[in-house]
């Protein structure tokens, strides 16, 4: 008889099973209106991947930035491993994403664009390699943020009252 594995978390429609996160930026998606995603590389020394494997790591205040066609990670936070001694990583320092030469000029050209900026939403491990989500969006205004706000709260009532009607 052969036991079939049980599955562990709640998992989401868009997540991929060979996936494991390690962080997400969960104020991104509230203070930027996301317009496009891409998939990213990033190139890491081996102490920064040892601390993501530990998940010392935050995105709140990163973002990209276009610099001689290349792609950077700027403002992530990834912590100091302990073990690492000598040889750790400086915690801010920038990252270089890695994308092809296309996507560059797609994707990023477009961060160029009055108001738009280069935002990470989430940083996970792929078939054993460090991803990052890259987003790009338009910040949002406070008006903007509440108007979104009492939309969800309203869409939210609306389908508990249809659940409760139902039984």
């Amino acid at each position: 008889m052969v036991k079939k594995p049980r599955k562990s978390g709640k998992a989401t429609g868009d997540e991929n099973k060979n996936e494991k996160r390690i962080a997400e930026n969960r104020k991104a998606r509230r203070n930027f209106e996301v317009m496009d995603t891409l998939e990213c590389g990033i190139a890491l020394v081996g102490s920064e991947v040892k601390s993501l494997r530990n998940g010392k790591v935050s995105l709140d205040e990163a973002y990209g930035r276009v610099r001689d066609n290349e792609v950077w990670l700027i403002g992530c936070d990834i912590a100091e491993y302990a073990q690492a001694n000598v040889m750790n990583h400086d915690p801010r320092r920038a990252r270089k994403l890695l994308l092809h030469r296309r996507e560059i000029r797609k994707f990023a050209a477009r961060a160029y664009e009055r108001g738009l900026t280069l935002v990470p939403l989430k940083m996970y491990f792929k078939d054993g390699r460090a991803k990052v989500l890259m987003g790009i969006g338009r910040g949002r205004k406070l008006y903007d943020k509440r108007e979104k706000l009492k939309k969800e709260t309203v869409n939210r009532d609306i389908a508990r009252a249809m659940r409760n009607r139902n039984r």
